[in-house]
C-alpha cells in the first residue's frame, strides 16, 4: 500500500505542485521508454503514472481536478485551431469567433471558468509560456484588455497530451493561475512519426481550410530523443453578412461603387500559417539529463472592419456627421474658393453644387470623388511567435545536497504583432493618400530562470513527506514600434478638418514608441504528507516581489481522503493573484469602434497618463483571489466519475474602463499630451482595477468503457455549470459591462461522446450542449437579448486501411446551427441589418454553421 501511495505522491506532485517535477514528468518518461540502457528507472516509473495515456481524463487520485486530454483525442476533430479543439473537450473553456474585433481578431482570447484569458496560466512541458503581444482592446466584454498567451500556435500533432488543472495555483506557479493551469505536453518519442493532410469547408461553401502537418521522432545518440513537429495551414475568410442598412439606402439612391455586402461579418482569412515545434532530451549520466524545447510560428491574418458611409463619416466626408460635405482646398493658400456649405441629401453626387463647385473644380477636393460609395478598411497583421527553453535536471549524488532532485532551466519567449490596415485612407493627405498602411508593431519578450529542488524525508508519518522549493527570476518587456510615416502623418488638409492618420487605426507616432520593462523574483516551498493510508495533504506558499507594485504572498492547502476502494473526497483552499501586464500599464492607442451604434474614434491611454488620472485612472495593482474547491471521486471498474464544486472571489479585477465621453477641456489636454486626431476623438478609456467578482460552479466528468457491438466502446460525459456575479463596480465600469461579464457566456455547458473502435473502422459521435447566453451585437446594450439554448452534433468515421494509413470523414455542427439571428428591430426600432450582421457574435458555438472535412494520415 505504501508503494501505491509513493506513486500517488509523485504523480500528484508532478502534475500539480512542483514546477520542476511537472517538466520532468514528460521528458523523463520518454527516456524511460526510449533509452534501453537506463538502469535506474525507479523514479521514472513513479513519474510516468500521470503521463499514462490510458489514464482517465480526470485524475481521480489528485487533491484537485485535472483533465487529461490525450493526443488521440486531440486529433479527433476537424478543426485545426487548438482553441476550438479545447472548447470541444473542456466544457468550462469558451472562445468566441470575434468578427471585427480589432487586434482580438489576430489572437483570439479564450476563457476558463468565465474568467479572462490572462487569468489562466499556460505551460509548455511544465514551463511558463510567454504571453502574446496582442492586447484585446475589443475583447467582447469579458476579455476587454486581456493579454494572454497565443494558444492557437500549438498544433495538436505535436502534443502527447494536454493537462488542464481546474483550480487556482498561484502558490505553485505564480501570477495568472487564478482560473487554473493548462500544460501542453510535447511528444517525446525517439522513433516513428505521422504525416497528416486535411481539408474542410463550411456548408455555406466558404472558409476552405487546408492543412498539412507532420511529426517525427529521432534518436539523439543512444541516450536521448529529438522529436519535431510542423503544421502549415491556409484558411479562407467566411461571411455571414447582409447588406449594411446605410449602404442599402445609398445604393437605392443611385450612389455608385457601393460594395454588397459593404461590411463583412465572419472569420478572417489566414495565410501561410506555419509552426514548427521541437523537443529534445539527452541522458547525460545515470543521474542527470539535459532537455530543450521550443517553437517558431508565423501567420498572416486579414479580416473585416466597419463601413465608412460616404455621407456621414466625420473627418473624411463630412465635418458634422452628414449635414454638410467636407471639402478641401488644394491650392495651399486657400485661394480655391471651395464651398463649405453644400448640404448632403440622399445622393450628394447628384447635387449641382457638388458637381459644379467640387467635382469640376480642380482646386477643390472631396473624398466622394475618389471613393463615392464609401469604403471599408480591412484590419490584419503578421503574427510571429517563438520560444526556447533549455535546462538540466537530475539528482545530486554527493555533497551537502546529496539525495535532492534538482531542475535548473532558462526560457525566452517572444511574440510580435505587426499591424496592417488595407483599403483605408489618411484623409489629411487628400487625393495623395495611400490605401494600405502599417500602423505599427507590438512586441512581447519574456525571460525566465528557474531553479527547483525536491526531496523525500522521513518525518515519522505514515510514509515519507516530500519537500520541494525553488526560485524564479523573470523579466517582461513590452515594446511599441512606430508605424510607417503615412499612417500617422499630418497632411496638408488637416487644418481644414480632415482626420490624421490611417482611418480606423492611426499609426503609432515615434513619440508613442518605447520599451517598457518589469522584473520580478519569486521563492516557493511546498510540502506533501501522507498522514495515513487514506489521508494525503499538501501545503504550498509562494512569495513574489515586483519592481513596480511591490510584493505578494500566496498559499494553498489541498487534501485527498479515501473513504473506501471506490469513493474519495478532495478539496483545496488557496489565494492567488494576477499582476497587471507591462502592456496594460503602458500602452496607448487610437481605434474605431461602435458606441451606442455610432461609429466613433476613441483613445486608450496609460492609466497613469495625466488625462486618465483626471478621469479616475491610477497605477494598476495586482488582482487578488480567494478560492476553494470541494469534490468527490468515484471509480468502480470501468466507470469513473468526478464531481467538483468551485468558488473564486477576485478583487480589483483589471479591465478596460468604459468609454468616457470627452468635452472641449479634455480634448485640449489631449492635444497638449500629443494624442493624434483629437478633433475626431469622441471617447477615452484606460485600464483600471475597478470591480470585484465571484465565480462559482460545478464540474462533472464521467467515463465508462465496455465491449459493445463486437467492438470497444467508450462513453464520456463532461458538464460545467458556471456563474459569475459582479459584486462591486465603479462608475467607469458601466452597467452594460457588468451585464456582459455576468451573462455573455452560457451558465451551462456539456459534451457527451460515444467513441467506437472496431478492427478496421472507428469513429465517434459527440453532442455539445450550450445553455442560454446573452446575445450582443456591436457591443450595444440596445441589441442585447437572451439567446436560446442549443445542441450541436459532431461526428467522425475513420477507415484503417492498414497499420499505417487512416482515412477519415467528419463533420462539426452536423445539423448546421448557425447562431442566434439578430432580433432587436421590434424592441428598438433599429433595423436588424443596421450594421450588416446576421447573427449575434457572442454565440458560444460560433456563427459559421456546419463544417465538413476529409483527413488522411500516414504513420510510420
Amino acid at each position: 500500500m505504501k508503494l501505491k501511495y509513493r506513486k500517488l505522491q509523485t504523480a500528484v506532485r508532478c502534475a500539480l505542485l512542483s514546477t520542476s517535477a511537472l517538466a520532468a514528468l514528460h521528458s523523463t518518461a520518454a527516456l524511460a521508454e526510449d533509452n534501453t540502457k537506463a538502469e535506474d528507472t525507479k523514479n521514472i516509473e513513479k513519474i510516468a503514472v500521470v503521463g499514462s495515456r490510458s489514464a482517465p481524463r480526470s485524475i481521480g487520485s489528485s487533491p484537485v481536478p485535472v483533465d487529461i486530454i490525450g493526443g488521440e483525442e486531440l486529433g479527433k476533430t476537424g478543426n485545426s485551431d487548438m482553441l476550438e479543439v479545447l472548447k470541444g473537450s473542456v466544457p468550462s473553456f469558451n472562445v468566441h469567433g470575434n468578427p471585427i474585433s480589432d487586434a482580438a481578431t489576430l489572437v483570439r482570447p479564450a476563457n476558463l471558468r468565465g474568467l479572462p484569458s490572462d487569468s489562466t496560466l499556460v505551460l509548455l512541458n511544465g514551463k511558463r509560456r510567454h504571453r502574446a503581444s496582442v492586447i484585446a482592446f475589443l475583447g467582447g466584454g469579458i476579455n476587454d484588455g486581456a493579454q494572454g498567451p497565443d494558444i492557437s500556435v500549438i498544433p495538436s500533432i505535436a502534443l502527447k497530451q494536454v493537462e488542464v488543472l481546474r483550480d487556482g495555483a498561484a502558490a505553485q506557479y505564480g501570477s495568472d493561475a487564478i482560473a487554473g493551469v493548462m500544460n501542453f505536453v510535447l511528444k517525446d518519442a525517439s522513433e516513428g512519426g505521422t504525416l497528416e493532410l486535411r481539408h474542410g469547408q463550411y456548408y455555406e461553401g466558404d472558409g476552405d481550410t487546408t492543412q498539412l502537418a507532420g511529426n517525427i521522432g529521432l534518436p539523439f545518440t543512444d541516450d536521448g530523443f529529438a522529436n519535431f513537429s510542423f503544421q502549415y495551414k491556409n484558411a479562407d475568410a467566411t461571411s455571414r453578412s447582409v447588406q449594411h442598412y446605410d449602404a442599402e439606402k445609398l445604393a437605392a439612391a443611385g450612389v455608385p461603387d457601393v460594395a454588397d455586402p459593404a461590411q463583412i461579418w465572419g472569420s478572417p482569412e489566414i495565410d501561410d500559417d506555419i509552426t514548427v515545434f521541437g523537443n529534445i532530451g539527452l541522458q547525460l549520466s545515470k543521474d542527470d539529463e539535459f532537455y530543450m524545447f521550443g517553437n517558431y510560428s508565423e501567420r498572416d491574418v486579414r479580416g473585416g472592419f466597419y463601413y465608412r458611409n460616404p455621407h456621414t463619416r466625420p473627418g473624411v466626408y463630412s465635418p458634422d456627421e452628414g449635414q454638410t460635405l467636407l471639402v478641401g482646398d488644394l491650392t495651399g493658400d486657400m485661394s480655391g474658393n471651395c464651398p463649405t456649405d453644400i448640404l448632403i441629401d440622399e445622393n450628394v453626387l447628384d447635387n449641382p453644387e457638388y458637381i459644379n463647385r467640387v467635382a469640376n473644380n480642380p482646386d477643390c477636393f472631396a473624398f466622394n470623388e475618389l471613393l463615392p460609395g464609401g469604403f471599408t478598411p480591412n484590419f490584419g497583421g503578421n503574427v510571429v511567435d517563438t520560444s526556447l527553453t533549455a535546462g538540466v535536471k537530475g539528482e545530486f549524488t554527493d555533497g551537502w545536497l546529496q539525495g535532492w532532485f534538482y531542475d535548473a532551466s532558462a526560457s525566452v519567449g517572444y511574440n510580435a504583432s505587426r499591424y496592417f490596415l488595407y483599403d483605408s485612407i489618411n484623409a489629411s493627405l487628400g487625393p495623395d493618400t495611400p490605401r494600405d498602411f502599417s500602423p505599427g508593431k507590438y512586441e512581447q519578450l519574456e525571460k525566465t530562470f528557474n531553479f527547483d529542488l525536491s526531496k523525500a524525508f522521513d518525518w515519522g508519518l505514515y510514509d515519507d513527506a516530500n519537500l520541494a522549493g525553488g526560485l524564479e527570476w523573470r523579466e517582461e518587456t513590452f515594446t511599441v514600434i512606430s508605424g510607417d510615416e503615412q499612417s500617422f502623418e499630418v497632411g496638408p488638409l488637416f487644418d481644414q478638418g480632415f482626420s490624421i492618420g490611417s482611418n480606423g487605426f492611426p499609426g503609432f507616432k515615434p513619440s508613442q514608441a518605447g520599451e517598457f520593462t518589469r522584473r520580478n523574483y519569486a521563492a516557493y516551498v511546498d510540502v506533501e504528507t501522507l498522514f495515513s493510508e487514506d489521508l494525503l495533504m499538501g501545503w504550498a506558499v509562494r512569495f513574489e516581489d515586483y519592481d513596480t507594485f511591490g510584493s505578494t504572498t500566496n498559499y494553498k492547502v489541498t487534501a485527498h481522503y479515501t473513504i473506501n476502494d471506490v469513493l474519495a473526497l478532495r478539496g483545496s483552499l488557496s489565494t492567488g493573484f494576477r499582476a497587471p501586464t507591462v502592456g496594460q500599464a503602458n500602452v496607448s492607442n487610437v481605434q474605431t469602434n461602435l458606441s451606442s451604434g455610432v461609429l466613433v474614434d476613441s483613445a486608450l491611454l496609460p492609466p497613469t497618463n495625466p488625462i486618465a488620472v483626471l478621469l479616475g485612472g491610477e497605477e494598476l495593482q495586482p488582482e487578488e483571489s480567494d478560492s476553494y474547491t470541494l469534490g468527490a471521486v468515484y471509480q468502480d471498474g470501468d466507470f469513473f466519475l468526478t464531481v467538483d464544486y468551485y468558488n473564486i472571489d477576485v478583487e480589483d479585477r483589471i479591465s478596460q474602463s468604459d468609454k468616457i465621453e470627452l468635452d472641449d477641456d479634455d480634448r485640449q489636454r489631449l492635444r497638449e499630451a500629443g494624442v493624434p486626431n483629437v478633433e475626431q476623438l469622441a471617447q477615452v478609456s484606460f485600464f483600471t482595477n475597478d470591480f470585484d467578482t465571484t465565480t462559482k460552479g460545478v464540474d462533472i466528468v464521467a467515463n465508462y468503457s465496455t465491449d459493445l457491438l463486437n467492438g470497444s466502446s467508450t462513453f464520456s460525459l463532461a458538464y460545467n455549470w458556471n456563474e459569475t456575479e459582479v459584486t462591486r463596480f465603479s462608475e467607469i465600469t458601466g452597467g452594460f459591462k457588468v451585464s456582459r461579464l455576468e451573462d455573455d457566456l452560457p451558465n451551462h455547458r456539456a459534451t457527451a461522446t460515444w467513441a467506437q473502435q472496431w478492427e478496421s473502422i472507428s469513429g465517434f459521435v459527440r453532442a455539445n450542449y450550450y445553455g442560454e447566453y446573452q446575445g450582443v451585437h456591436v457591443d450595444y446594450d440596445a441589441t442585447a437579448k437572451m439567446a436560446d439554448a442549443t445542441v450541436t452534433f459532431d461526428m467522425e468515421l475513420t477507415y484503417h486501411v492498414n497499420d499505417n494509413i487512416d482515412l477519415s470523414l467528419g463533420a462539426q455542427n452536423i445539423f448546421d446551427e448557425e447562431g442566434e439571428p439578430l432580433d432587436f428591430e421590434d424592441k428598438t426600432g433599429i433595423p436588424n441589418n443596421q450594421w450588416g450582421g446576421k447573427f449575434y457574435e457572442t454565440s458560444p458555438y460560433g456563427f459559421n454553421g456546419g463544417y465538413y472535412y476529409l483527413k488522411a494520415s500516414y504513420s510510420f
